[in-house]
């Protein structure tokens, strides 16, 4: 039986016999019948023959296969490719809570400049999470202090003038925290987020340097002012070169008791990359945080997604759990608040999206990091992917005798996403699954949406790219990313999932188990402190608190769990 609605078939009216013989119409009528009487009958039957085929036509055109239907409605609120095309895009989803995700999103924007904004929610499942109220009314004060105090008010301009003196007198009216452009593009993301909670705890303002892309990758995320730091900031053309020994870094000045409590200095430097000291550290310190928040201007340099910490500090932990009552929902809630692909990256998502993904029944994601030194595709990372997703039920193992092989009426169809800088981990599962059939008769696609052979930090579109196969990992039903990966980390908290993770391998040998289930989709600080900051001793970190863990991937790491 064929199953497809719309396969041309053959008509059922021959106009020849014995395949090849032309019949001649004329020679089966009679001569004497071709009376007056005879053309009326044959009037009658035409207008009979135009009315049938005018009500076959409208048949077809309202008629639907069940099962096409079933796909249709499926994914219809998925097909919202460009607002140009789709006028009422607006009134496709009538619930404005699920638009703007519970709260979380302000309205008010304009939706064509920045199209990702509320069409994302179309594109994955509705999240469990919700937002806390007063995470809401939390932003939407936020919003508020960005707007009376963000670039060109009058209040931004009286702090500027700040910046010429060595210590201020009194407290300004506003007070900021600069996020200067630093690493790749997921470090970026999750240090943003990071800082930008840390603006939300000590009542900042965040402004963001746009290094080489940020301001072609992301549109801004809060109403009526912009979140960039303008071109003619003063300290702009400093931002590369600091550095622990920089003269005005916290760490150096704690190290060399360069710091007057009686005074308030005009700016800090915040230096919170990995490769910071112990003084550096003292950052997560409470009585450290009483006198760096005197300080009108933070510039601050990380590479770290420092959430974890910040839990830990006891002046942030109380306003941390009435923000944050799911704990592990930090960076899903903030990532989806403030990261909105601008138009051109979000075509990359759609576009890829509607052509690959869209019409499978489950979505595969499979996000491969390597950090061995070489030329891939290694061998024992592919044996890796392959135990853990065939272990896991994530997908089905090949059948080689294939004669055997299982035949389903309707076979499941999952679209695999995977995301590499080599392409041949995807061509090696796209071979596997084209040579033989699967044991459970389901239907293996695997897609690859770029392979750039090498992480090029620097480049835009490479970061287009990126942040589009960010996105795309995101929309998917299960994922997998590797460990110490921070564009996993990314993925899994857009999403709202908890990955497999795989273990990061030793000697070129794929680790036995090859993955395992993360506790929580909060990404994993990888260079939290080890400090008591009243005993001022060592301390494990990750033992103080039943809410912050040691890391699947990385032992030493810290997560929210």
């Amino acid at each position: 039986m064929d199953h497809n609605p719309y396969r041309r078939r053959s008509s059922p009216i021959r106009t020849t016999t014995g395949g090849s013989k032309s019949v001649n119409f004329s020679e089966l009528l009679p001569m004497k019948y071709l009376s007056s009487g005879t053309m009326k009958l044959t009037r009658t039957f035409t207008t009979c023959l135009i009315l049938f085929s005018v009500l076959v036509a409208f048949s077809m055109i309202f008629h639907q296969h069940p099962s096409h239907s079933n796909r249709i409605m499926g994914f219809a609120e998925a097909r919202v490719l460009d607002a140009g095309v789709f006028p009422n895009f607006t009134n496709i989803d009538s619930n404005d809570s699920d638009k703007l995700l519970g709260g979380l999103l302000a309205s008010g924007f304009n939706e064509e400049s920045c199209l990702s904004r509320y069409q994302a929610v179309l594109y994955r499942r509705p999240s469990p999470y919700k937002p806390s109220p007063y995470l809401v009314s939390k932003l939407r004060n936020y919003e508020m202090l960005h707007k009376q105090c963000g670039p060109g008010t009058e209040s931004y301009k009286k702090a500027l003038k700040q910046l010429d003196q060595e210590h201020i007198d009194g407290d300004g009216e506003c007070k900021y925290v600069v996020w200067v452009s630093f690493s790749g593009l997921g470090n970026r993301i999750l240090s943003l987020a990071s800082v930008f909670l840390y603006a939300l705890l000590t009542d900042r303002v965040l402004l963001v340097d746009r290094g080489k892309d940020m301001d072609d990758l992301f549109c801004d995320p809060f109403p009526g002012m912009s979140w960039l730091l303008p071109l003619d900031f003063p300290m702009t053309d400093q931002f590369d070169g600091l550095n622990q020994e920089s003269s005005r870094c916290y760490g150096y000045m704690v190290k060399n008791q360069a710091i007057d409590s009686e005074k308030t200095l005009s700016h800090l430097y915040l230096h919170l990359v990995h490769d910071y000291g112990d003084h550096d550290k003292m950052f997560f310190c409470e009585g450290d945080q009483n006198l760096i928040g005197k300080v009108p201007w933070l510039i601050v340099k990380t590479d770290n997604y420092f959430v974890p910490s910040l839990w830990l500090i006891p002046g942030f932990d109380d306003e941390l759990n009435k923000l944050f009552p799911q704990k592990a929902t930090v960076f899903h809630h903030l990532g989806r608040y403030l990261f909105h692909p601008t138009n051109q990256v979000w075509g990359l998502v759609t576009r890829y999206y509607e052509a690959y993904l869209s019409h499978a029944d489950e979505k595969i994601g499979i996000q491969v990091r390597v950090f061995d030194v070489g030329a891939g595709p290694f061998q024992h990372v592919m044996d890796q992917i392959s135990s853990c997703t065939q272990k896991e039920k994530l997908l089905p193992e090949v059948d080689t005798l294939v004669e055997r092989s299982r035949q389903v009426r309707t076979p499941k169809h999952k679209a695999v996403l995977v995301t590499s800088l080599s392409s041949g981990y995807s061509e090696n599962l796209k071979s596997m699954y084209w040579e033989y059939p699967t044991i459970t008769g389901e239907i293996i696609g695997v897609h690859q949406p770029s392979q750039e052979g090498y992480q090029q930090t620097e480049k835009k579109m490479h970061n287009g790219k990126a942040l589009a196969e960010m996105y795309l990992l995101s929309m998917t039903d299960n994922l997998v990313t590797s460990a110490w990966s921070t564009f996993g980390y990314v993925a899994q908290g857009l999403g709202g999932l908890k990955p497999w993770i795989l273990y990061k391998p030793e000697n070129r040998t794929a680790p036995d188990p090859a993955c395992g289930r993360a506790m929580s989709m909060e990404p994993c600080f990888h260079a939290p402190p080890f400090y008591d900051c009243k005993a001022k001793t060592g301390i494990d970190t990750g033992k103080l608190v039943p809410h912050v863990r040691h890391c699947e991937d990385m032992s030493w790491g810290l997560k929210l769990v």
